[in-house]
């Protein structure tokens, strides 16, 4: 498939989980009538960002991934509608072992698998150590009904090794599901992404959730778009205030178009590289 038309959502936390999914039903059935073939929520999109504090109470929103109730919700919405979809969730795979992660299903309604975020942050504001193991599953990406599709969460985009291995394993349009915050954030935002879609000559999807919470004073500020292999915004960006569905038209097509150009992926030197792991 050459021409994919791609969804995302941003939005702010409704007060409780129900209608949280009930919210994201809605965007998903809109984005369909638009003619969306793929759509990616917020990180943690059925819950508010708890990370803003440490209690043990927001354990209770992670669910077993791909046999818990959220899942299984979506996946029967997926084949309804025909739409690859990108579930960030909160994972629990046994007792204390619980993960940031995203579960990726078909337009069918299959379950092809899932990521966990590999890179979590312990900051103020973030305390994501307290909820979250590291991710164990690599870079996988999901080969699907609009082509190659990989994942990456949030603080992950710091981190220029992912993007690269999912490029290298054939991603076409990279994800990055968030929850970010004003302050220099604001500008990483719109530079490291644009930049890992430039580096790596695919599509990403960049999404933010907006507004303040009741657990923190952190200011989620949306802005949410997609970047092209050339690292340009496609259409430019969403609100950074407002609850939004972005949908844009990628052509994949301009992947083929850009490595012809640059040819980055032929001039990489993996044989002088072995150092940077060893850092």
């Amino acid at each position: 498939m050459s021409n994919v038309t791609a969804a995302m959502v941003q939005t702010s936390w409704t007060g409780d989980k129900d209608s949280m999914i009930g919210v994201h039903e809605k965007y998903m059935r809109e984005a369909a009538a638009a003619g969306a073939q793929v759509i990616c929520f917020q990180e943690l999109f059925y819950g508010p960002y708890f990370c803003q504090v440490q209690d043990a109470q927001f354990y209770s929103y992670a669910e077993v991934i791909p046999d818990g109730p959220t899942t299984r919700r979506f996946q029967e919405l997926a084949a309804e509608l025909g739409m690859v979809t990108v579930l960030p969730m909160y994972e629990e795979d046994g007792p204390g072992f619980l993960y940031n992660t995203a579960a990726v299903i078909d337009a069918d309604g299959r379950y092809l698998g899932k990521y966990r975020k590999t890179h979590i942050p312990q900051v103020k504001g973030f305390w994501e150590k307290f909820y979250f193991r590291p991710g164990n599953l690599g870079y996988p990406v999901f080969d699907t009904a609009v082509g190659r599709v990989g994942v990456y969460i949030c603080y992950d985009r710091h981190f220029p090794e992912g993007w690269r291995a999912l490029g290298l394993h054939g991603a076409q349009i990279v994800f990055n599901p968030s929850a970010t915050s004003r302050g220099l954030s604001a500008y990483l935002w719109q530079l490291e992404q644009t930049a890992a879609a430039a580096a790596n000559m695919y599509f990403v999807g960049a999404i933010n959730r907006v507004g303040i919470e009741d657990l923190g004073d952190n200011d989620f500020y949306g802005t949410t778009y997609f970047a092209d292999p050339r690292g340009q915004f496609i259409e430019g960006t969403a609100s950074d205030q407002e609850a939004e569905l972005l949908i844009r038209h990628l052509d994949l097509s301009l992947i083929d178009e850009v490595r012809a150009q640059w040819a980055f992926y032929r001039d990489r030197r993996p044989d002088l590289y072995g150092p940077l792991t060893e850092a």
